[in-house]
Order: structure tokens, then C-alpha cells, then sequence
């Protein structure tokens, strides 16, 4: 077939006036090169073809945009954007400010918590008594106790200072600072 075209080819002429000897030199055969022609061709055409699909699309966004602006709408259009974005970045600005303070009042605050109920006095039921135990992240707090009896409820308050008190603990009272000061490793686990 591409012998037939190239015969075609050369009946019209059109080969006498191509210097074909450099390529019959060279050991090159036309035929081959003239199907590499056509194949380079083809491929020009297929790229071209997507090309042509891309700049519709882009055409059609273009179209899209400036539908029904003029160059003073569109201008207000992005002051807006502007505006909005510059409104965000100050409400973004004013969230880390608050997320900051919150995490600095979270390093204060008592998160380690532990709690006894028990009956104070043996004529006492009921479980009235209890001894609380509040303490932050650097074991400092307190422990609270309320003992009741008949007779009415007798509340302390005992300071706790990194794990330790400098008053003399009931046996309820270093039950729930025990288990307070143990909450640090299941926290820092998380």
C-alpha cells in the first residue's frame, strides 16, 4: 500500500524535485520515512483535538466568571473575597488566642480527681463521710474531708503540694491521694 502511494507519489512528480538521494545514501528507505510522516502526523492531529477540548473547557469557565460582569463587578466581586478573607484571618488570629489561654488554664486546672465514701464513725451508716482529692498535673492541690455523725458534719481542707502534705493523713485521705498522684501516668498515656 505504501509502495502504491509512493508510486502515486512519484508519477505525479513530486518526488523528482525531493533530494531523495541523501536519504537512499544514508540507507534509509523513503517508504519507512514517509510512514513515520504519517504516524507524526496523526499524533499532531490527536494532540491537537485535545488541545481544542482543553481550551473549550477553559473557555467555558471563562465564560462562566464573567457572566453578566463588567470590569466593576468583578472588581467588587474580589474586594469582597478580599474582605472576607481578611475577616477570617482576624476571627482566626482571635481563636488562637483564646485556644492558648484555655490551654494555659488547662495546665492549672485539676484533672486528677479521686473520691472515697465511707462511714466515719461506727455508729454512723449510710457512707455520709467521704475525703476528695483535687490535684493538677503537678500533683499540687488538696484534699478535702467530710466526716459525719450524729451530732453534725466536720469538714478539713489539707494542702497538697507535689504529691505531698505536711499534716498527718487518715488512712481514706492517703487512699484517695494515692490514687490521685496514679492518674498522672493513665493522663499522659492519652
Amino acid at each position: 500500500m505504501i509502495t502504491d502511494i509512493l508510486l502515486s507519489v512519484k508519477a505525479a512528480g513530486i518526488v523528482r524535485k525531493l533530494p531523495l538521494g541523501i536519504f537512499e545514501s544514508l540507507g534509509i528507505d523513503t517508504e519507512y520515512l514517509l510512514l513515520a510522516m504519517l504516524v507524526m502526523l496523526a499524533i499532531l492531529f490527536v494532540l491537537s483535538i485535545v488541545m481544542i477540548a482543553k481550551y473549550n473547557q477553559l473557555a467555558t469557565k471563562y465564560r462562566k466568571f464573567m457572566k453578566g460582569a463588567n470590569g466593576k463587578s468583578l472588581e467588587d466581586r474580589i474586594l469582597t473575597r478580599f474582605r472576607e478573607i481578611d475577616s477570617n484571618k482576624s476571627q482566626i488570629t482571635d481563636a488562637v488566642s483564646r485556644i492558648k489561654i484555655l490551654e494555659d488554664a488547662r495546665d492549672t486546672s485539676f484533672k486528677k480527681i479521686a473520691v472515697k465514701r465511707y462511714d466515719a464513725f461506727a455508729e454512723m451508716g449510710g457512707k455520709l463521710s467521704y475525703s476528695l482529692c483535687l490535684l493538677n498535673d503537678d500533683n499540687d492541690g488538696f484534699i478535702m474531708t467530710s466526716m459525719h455523725n450524729r451530732d453534725g458534719c466536720y469538714t478539713y481542707v489539707k494542702e497538697v503540694i507535689k504529691g505531698n502534705t505536711f499534716v498527718i493523713l487518715s488512712d481514706e485521705e492517703k487512699e484517695v491521694l494515692d490514687e490521685a498522684v496514679s492518674m498522672r501516668d493513665a493522663l499522659n498515656a492519652r
